[in-house]
């Protein structure tokens, strides 16, 4: 029979050798899983101009260097609440779930700037609350500045067939494609309202059962992209509405 004393310390030993070997495989592979997490979420952003991509690829036909190679080529910057250019950061560094805990007026919003076939256009992210948690999404404008070329949402722990439709099904972001968030020079963004109802160049089918998602998509994206409002006023009033006006 083994002692209490040998039973208590061979338990230590064996949770301390664990927890040495759990330690070690997370350094070991913590370099991997950054590289994996930041290609997952350069896929989500470019997402939102899947219908523009290279020799007309789908994001998933995309390998890990394909993703690297047009971010690289992608201008990045980060914009104020006012729409000035901050300096010496790039959109990829900027967390949006921490910088939504900031107060409004100190909040940091990235900017990536796509270009096919000459024309620009400017993915917007967006960030706001579901039903049971966060969801968030990226918004691709044309170079008009008003025009959506795309969009692609993504959530934490809404219900499966229901809210988390928003990312699953791709006909709800497919729908947001030509839709504007101008009416006559006002600000209106994208309303998601009742499946089956009238609709305008301002509005998409909800999803049949997730009521406050649709909601919560809705003013994710009227609050989100209210902020770049500043700065995509500067790109409608601009000549010809070419180029980035970086300050």
């Amino acid at each position: 029979m083994y002692t209490t004393r040998y039973v208590i310390g061979f338990i230590l030993i064996l949770t301390a050798s664990v927890a040495v070997g759990l330690t070690g495989l997370r350094e070991a592979t913590k370099n991997k899983a950054a590289q994996n997490e930041d290609i997952f979420n350069k896929r989500a952003i470019l997402s939102a101009v899947e219908n523009y991509l290279p020799d007309g690829k789908k994001v998933s036909g995309l390998a890990d260097e394909e993703v690297s190679r047009i971010f690289a080529q992608m201008q990045q910057p980060v914009l104020d609440m006012q729409g000035d250019t901050i300096t010496g950061v790039q959109a990829e560094d900027i967390d949006m779930a921490k910088e939504r805990k900031k107060p409004e007026p100190d909040r940091r919003l990235p900017l990536y700037i796509y270009e096919h076939n000459g024309e620009k256009f400017y993915i917007l992210s967006v960030r706001g609350n579901g039903l049971w948690d966060e969801i968030w999404g990226n918004i691709a404008l044309k170079s008009d500045g008003n025009t959506i070329a795309g969009a692609a949402f993504d959530h934490r722990g809404e219900t499966p067939g229901l809210g988390a439709e928003i990312k699953d099904n791709p006909a709800f972001s497919e729908q947001f494609q030509g839709k504007k968030i101008f009416d006559d020079g006002a600000y209106v963004s994208v309303d998601v309202v009742k499946p089956g109802g009238t609709k305008t160049e301002h509005t998409v089918d909800g999803i049949s059962g997730a009521t406050v998602t649709g909601d919560g998509v809705a003013e994710m994206l009227y609050r989100g992209i209210k902020y770049y409002q500043p700065f995509l006023e500067e790109i409608r009033q601009s000549s010809g509405t070419q180029g980035l006006l970086v300050k």
